[in-house]
């Protein structure tokens, strides 16, 4: 039984929480929230459900350059600790010598973590591979305790923060920022919580864009995109409309989508990406989820039904993502290459990285890679 002494602790915090989330400067309504940007930038985000007309004004710091007939796309979804499987495409690519050099890479949730050391190459293999298969993930699980349900968030984003800043180096920075100059695109998603709408950030940009704050900027949004809603707390980021300053609360990419950043009219329309006609598309897709169903007995109790729901949903969202950049890819003469976990391996959300799970997801990529059995060319989930 909770005594009367717990339960008068609990009001306390609920009721100081509440004050410190009530003293931020917000946006006012969806008007000055659509009409953000953040002081000293320009053009290095954009919604994604954006009109055609409503694109960046500086649409060359966006359009890639390609310097070949080809104009590769390697697009990571989102997956927690599957994430593990990216890393064994990658690690494959690398050890094969058949990695691409990709002229866009964009990353969603778990992959935002991980599109940087792709973009960069395969110097920063070996980085990857510790984080996702050495055990040091686990040490990303630091519960709040009971009050974590009356908090932002049930973990603490301590964890989180110090690891994207030990991996997002002022050298990091600087060698992103000298890619995008050649023309390379770095494309990293968010969603504002406030407005509902999904916010790509042209991460290459802001390593260029010589603001002091540059590389503050770039972690807070690799930390927002992969902060999965409620168990690591949102992000706040700075943003103006109009000189009036407030702050956004920015969180996992991959409540948005979980695959495709591509502006949503891009998708439904027939222009192809292509900079002329003597170029091809290629869209490379790594799902770090499988995406068939996976049979398995649920309990019927509230959080089991909730989270098995939740993992139907995100399986739902990605399939749907993909059949559209398909479709989208077939109307434009794109290439496409789809690789997901096509095996069930055990997993259990009440240990979210675990070290044996991201090893075999690992190997699953690793090997499928190398053997050539990994990639499909439709977007078949069965």
């Amino acid at each position: 039984m909770i005594s009367l002494r717990i339960v008068a602790v609990l009001i306390m915090a609920v009721t100081v929480l509440s004050g410190c989330v009530q003293s931020l400067q917000r946006a006012h309504d969806a008007l000055e929230a659509d009409a953000a940007a953040v002081a000293g930038y320009s053009g290095i985000r954009a919604y994604r459900d954006a009109r055609i007309d409503e694109a960046p004004e500086n649409v060359n710091d966006w359009a890639p350059k390609a310097g070949s007939n080809n104009l590769d796309f390697l697009m990571i979804s989102g997956g927690g600790a599957g994430g593990a499987f990216t890393v064994g495409v990658l690690a494959a690519w690398t050890d094969t010598q058949s990695r691409p050099n990709f002229d866009v890479v964009t990353g969603v949730s778990t992959g935002a973590l991980i599109a940087p050391y792709a973009f960069l190459g395969s110097a920063y293999d070996g980085a990857l591979i510790q984080l996702y298969t050495s055990g040091v993930a686990e040490d990303l699980v630091a519960p709040k305790g009971p009050l974590g349900l009356l908090g932002s968030s049930l973990l603490k984003s301590e964890p989180l923060r110090q690891m994207v800043e030990r991996f997002i180096t002022p050298a990091v920075l600087d060698q992103i920022a000298s890619e995008h100059r050649k023309g390379r695109r770095l494309l990293v998603l968010t969603t504002n919580l406030d407005s509902q709408r999904a916010v790509v950030w042209n991460m290459g940009a802001i390593a260029a864009s010589g603001h002091p704050d540059a590389l503050k900027l770039f972690q807070d949004v690799m930390l927002a995109s992969a902060s999965i809603p409620g168990v690591y707390p949102a992000v706040t980021i700075e943003a103006e409309t109009r000189g009036r300053q407030f702050v956004e609360l920015h969180s996992d990419g991959g409540a948005a989508s979980q695959v495709s950043i591509l502006p949503q009219a891009l998708l439904t329309s027939t222009n192809s990406l292509r900079p002329s006609r003597k170029q091809k598309a290629n869209f490379y897709v790594i799902v770090n989820n499988a995406l068939m169903p996976e049979f398995g007995l649920t309990t019927n109790k509230t959080i089991s039904v909730m989270a098995k729901a939740y993992s139907i949903f995100l399986k739902s969202q990605a399939q749907s993502e993909l059949v559209a950049l398909h479709s989208y890819a077939k109307r434009t003469g794109a290439g496409f290459h789809l690789a997901t976990i096509n095996a069930q391996v055990p997993y259990s959300m009440l240990d979210p990285f675990d070290t044996d799970y991201m090893r075999a997801v690992y190997d699953l990529g690793y090997k499928g890679t190398v053997a050539g059995t990994l990639w499909k060319d439709t977007p078949l989930f069965r």
